[in-house]
């Protein structure tokens, strides 16, 4: 035999026979990636930090007027649940706005996106331009014209200059879809319906609650000119203190007002958070 042929050393061929297994059973039992965790909806300073400064704000203005000078005038504007009843009445009306916004302003949106009524969305905007242009109390003292002093006038312009930030975001969203995601669902044979709820609302849910949250602060602060077409609310308050020239009742009703406008904002963000589809979060 010639020393080209000679055998391996016994040695080396299992030693080699040896690593090659280990490589074998190594890729064999390797275990699979671990599943990255999903990404936190919520932290802990977005649910805690707005409301303690909340808590401190409204613990800071009891603390003040139990040691400010209340005379009759201000005792009277602040005595027999006035308080509660306007902040309730304030509450009513940026609820029920913000409903009746809701109800108008994304069913039109949609509307307006589809291809037999695409002509009709600039009329549509100019006209929610307008609304939100002209100035709240002159708005407010119009429909006060028309239709008489009470709650009915001051929910209509609040619904009136709440529209425009809600209708621009849902057309924004559906008009951001990608056009080949859509042709997609379409080829897989789905209705015009089912693309509409199952593909395009979904994906324009981020913008849509943005402008939801845009007009609810709106409508908070508006709701606050109520008061000058016997709406009540807040303004009440604010307009007692100015005329009264008493501090407290002036205080009082501007802090609960800001306060209510920054509790409406804070729980819209944790609502924008929680209803978004989890598709469309990044994990970071």
């Amino acid at each position: 035999m010639s020393t080209d042929q000679q055998p391996r050393p016994e040695g080396e061929h299992e030693v080699k026979g040896l690593a090659f297994r280990d490589e074998g059973e190594a890729e064999q039992e390797a275990p699979p990636p671990a599943p990255r965790p999903p990404a936190r909806r919520l932290s802990w300073p977005r649910l805690t930090v707005l409301p303690a400064f909340l808590v401190a704000v409204l613990l800071a203005t009891w603390l003040w007027f139990r040691q400010a000078h209340l005379d009759t005038i201000s005792r009277n504007a602040l005595s027999g649940g006035q308080v509660s009843k306007a902040l309730w009445q304030h509450v009513q009306l940026t609820v029920i706005s913000t409903f009746f916004v809701l109800i108008i302003a994304i069913p039109l949106g949609i509307v307006l996106t589809r291809r037999a009524f695409r002509r009709a969305t600039p009329v549509a905007m100019a006209f929610a331009n307008m609304g939100q242009a002209t100035p709240a109390i002159g708005l407010l003292a119009l429909l006060v014209i028309w239709l008489g002093v009470g709650v009915r006038a001051a929910l209509i312009g609040i619904i009136v200059y709440a529209i425009l930030p809600v209708l621009s975001n849902t057309i924004a969203g559906l008009k951001a879809n990608d056009p080949t995601l859509l042709e997609a669902a379409r080829g897989i044979g789905m209705s015009p319906l089912g693309v509409l709820a199952r593909v395009e609302l979904p994906l324009a849910v981020p913008l849509i609650l943005a402008g939801v949250r845009t007009a609810l602060v709106l409508n908070v602060g508006t709701a606050a000119l109520a008061t000058f077409g016997g709406g009540g609310g807040l303004g009440v308050l604010i307009t007692t203190g100015i005329t009264t020239q008493r501090m407290p009742v002036l205080v009082l009703g501007s802090v609960l007002t800001v306060a209510l406008a920054l509790l409406v904002d804070w729980l819209a963000s944790l609502a924008e958070v929680l209803l978004r589809p989890r598709g469309l979060e990044v994990r970071t």
